[in-house]
């Protein structure tokens, strides 16, 4: 199977849905299984995909242009009751994903900003799997160290 070094499927219509080219499977699964039903039920009024959030300017510096550091959110939400929040998915998060996440939480404070991934193990019914990232993490941590106390 092809693959990028981000574990994506390099074929483009299994990251297809709806006519929409997502950036991963695990994204579409989310759109899918999560937004869409919401969207359906009125409690999601808007959903935007790759909506795009400047971290750093373009700068010049000495005799050269420095390119702006930009962020594309998987989906930008906002709720029937006025709320919104932009949400990542995420299946494994780098270095460059938790450097982007902290200068978005200083440049943009007062954005709900999530990431969430889907766990078998520690999603349950209600949420079809899905759950925030880090409670994910948390959850495969202590199960590593319970098995090595085993």
């Amino acid at each position: 199977m092809d693959r990028t070094k981000f574990n994506v499927s390099k074929d483009k219509e299994k990251r297809t849905f709806d006519n929409i080219l997502f950036d991963s499977v695990m994204e579409l699964r989310y759109y899918r299984d999560v937004i869409l039903p919401q969207m359906r039920s009125g409690r999601i009024k808007k959903c935007e995909l790759q909506k795009q959030y400047v971290l750093q300017p373009k700068f010049h510096n000495g005799n050269k242009w420095v390119n702006p550091i930009v962020y594309d959110a998987d989906f930008y939400i906002e709720y029937q009751d006025g709320s919104n929040e932009v949400i990542d998915v995420k299946g494994y998060a780098d270095s460059t994903a938790r450097l982007k996440r902290k200068m978005f939480w200083y440049i943009y404070p007062d954005q709900c900003y999530r990431w969430v991934g889907y766990s078998k193990i520690d999603g349950n019914e209600e949420n079809g799997g899905w759950c925030d990232y880090e409670y994910i993490q948390e959850r495969r941590s202590q199960r590593k160290k319970e098995s090595k106390l085993l």
